[in-house]
This record gives C-alpha cells, structure tokens and sequence, in this order.
C-alpha cells in the first residue's frame, strides 16, 4: 500500500504535465470528508490515506504519495436530489427561498445558477415539492458548499464540481453503503414522484 498525508488544494502550483501524469482516484462525498480511508487509484495502486483530522478533499485536489506520485482527487457521482424550480409555477427566487430552508436545516447543499442538490431524503423532498420545487432523483458529483454543517476544520476552499472527460482507469467503488435514507435507489435521472414531474402539476 501507498501512503500519502499531503494534500494540494486543486493541485495548485503543480505544472500541467504533472497533473497529466497523475493517476486518479473517484471518491463520494461522504468518503472524500474522512481523513482516514484506503482506495484504488487509476493504476491499480493500493492508497492509504492519512490527512489531518477535519480535512475535506475536493473534486481537483490532489494527493502527494511517500512515493512522490501524484493521485488527483474527483468526485464520483453518486445518488443526490436535484431541485429546480418549476418554469410554468414558480421563478428563479423560488431556488434561493429553497436554499434558505435547507441551510436553517444545516443540510449539505450545492449551490447551482440553475439548480440545487442535496443527498437523498424523502422528508425534504416532500418539502421541497410543497414549495412547488421539481425534485429529481440523478446520480451526479457532490460538491456541497461549506457552510454551518461543516466542523473540525472543514473549512477549506469552495469546491466545484468537475465534468471531465479523461479516463479515471480501474477505481474503487469502496464498498461504501448508502445511507439508510438512501436505501430506496432510483433509477439515473428520473423524478423521485411521478406526480411532481416536469410539467409542475401540483
């Protein structure tokens, strides 16, 4: 197994044919706020990491091994709500009123220009579509804003979600149970209730 206990906040600094060299490892949001986790990088390498207590790792980080290889950080799609806001019913503004509950709930939120996201949870779907909000379920990155949720030292820099086309090779899927909230899965990109699709019919 190769260690690494460095991390370079998107890779800043590092010259390009570096990073292009760098293999890469694909990490959830959950797995990307712990500081102590193995995972395969692109090449097939075993990867211990050991970041100091509170670190959150960001899609475009990346990870100096004792090796002195590079393993550029991305974040995995995984099952997340995305909320926007209904174009027959509502406006823009009905998104920022959305974020405003969610943040007095302390909830992960990733702020779009045109959307939400947040993890799975049928209690705030419901909420959201009472504010006729179009809630769907899609299998993206995660990228949540740092915010009040966010403690032991998880105040790092804004991250952003990356749509990359480069090949992340073989990666771990890490064996990381969802949630028991997350536990009803659904399909890539579907509303989560067929009677709140997008034609806003509430």
């Amino acid at each position: 197994m190769i260690q690494t206990s460095k991390r370079i906040p998107q890779g800043r600094g590092l010259a390009a044919p570096l990073l292009k060299r760098a293999s890469t490892i694909e990490l959830d949001w959950d797995l990307r706020q712990k500081s102590r986790f193995e995972a395969t990088d692109s090449a097939g390498r075993s990867i211990g990491v050991f970041l100091p207590r509170g670190t959150v790792l960001r899609g475009g980080d990346v990870l100096l091994a004792e090796d002195g290889s590079l393993i550029q950080v991305w974040a995995a799609p995984q099952q997340v709500l995305r909320i926007t806001h209904c174009p027959q019913h509502g406006t823009p503004f009905d998104l920022i009123r959305a974020a405003y509950h969610l943040g007095n709930r302390h909830v992960p939120i990733e702020l779009k220009p045109d959307f939400l996201q947040i993890e799975p949870d049928h209690v705030l779907a419901d909420m959201l579509r009472a504010m006729h909000l179009i809630v769907t379920d899609v299998n993206a990155p995660f990228e949540p804003e740092n915010g009040a949720y966010a403690t032991g030292g998880h105040g790092h820099g804004h991250g952003h979600a990356h749509d990359h086309d480069h090949d992340h090779g073989a990666h771990e899927h890490h064996g990381h149970e969802p949630h028991a909230q997350e536990a009803h899965g659904h399909g890539h990109g579907h509303t989560s209730d067929p009677g709140h699709g997008p034609d806003c019919k509430h």
